[in-house]
């Protein structure tokens, strides 16, 4: 018997896969929390599946998104990635990651680390939402109007309110499952 699913990602196996095994799952770990800030920075203004397609290629362009590294990319290196057809090419895009990665440091260096700092701004513990239908969830709250307000003044970029919700969805800050999917429950 097939189990209920998010609508939005029925219909693509990979969108089903990422659905089924990472959306909404509480991220902890500073590495995956920055995977995701990134990939969902460059996701702004386009689908996430156009992301997720590129996921791999971002993790071989980025150095598996090993911020320590990425904050110290020079100009040849941005040049490169510029160069890059298997990720998103956009050149301010890929310079706020390294200016991210510089910020996601320094917030490292403030709090111990970076989930610490994030994970506060849910006491620690994930938003358990209840929509019937993935149509219902907001684009963004006022909580991730906070949070995008203190990352941007922290030297953020591409972290506006929705990018922010985005993110907090993906790392399972809050869960956005649909109260009828099988991950509702179990995330």
């Amino acid at each position: 018997m097939e189990k209920h699913k998010c609508g939005w990602c029925v219909g693509d196996d990979l969108y089903e896969a990422y659905h089924d095994n990472e959306w909404g799952v509480p991220v902890k770990d500073d590495n995956t929390i920055f995977e995701f800030l990134i990939l969902e920075t460059f996701q702004a203004g386009l689908s996430w599946i156009t992301v997720l397609r590129k996921r791999e290629n971002f993790r071989n362009a980025f150095d598996y998104f090993d911020y320590k590294k990425i904050a110290s990319y020079d100009e040849t290196k941005i040049e490169a990635l510029l160069q890059d057809e298997g990720i998103i090419r956009n050149k301010l895009k890929v310079r706020a990651t390294v200016s991210n990665a510089q910020a996601f440091i320094k917030v490292q260096e403030e709090f111990g680390t970076f989930s610490k700092y994030i994970w506060d701004f849910v006491n620690d513990k994930p938003i358990k939402n209840s929509f019937k239908n993935y149509k219902e969830a907001p684009g963004n709250t006022p909580l991730s109007d906070a949070l995008s307000k203190d990352l941007k003044k922290r030297g953020f970029k591409f972290v506006g309110s929705t990018v922010v919700y985005a993110h907090m969805q993906a790392t399972g800050m809050v869960n956005d499952h649909e109260v009828g999917c099988f991950r509702y429950n179990e995330v």
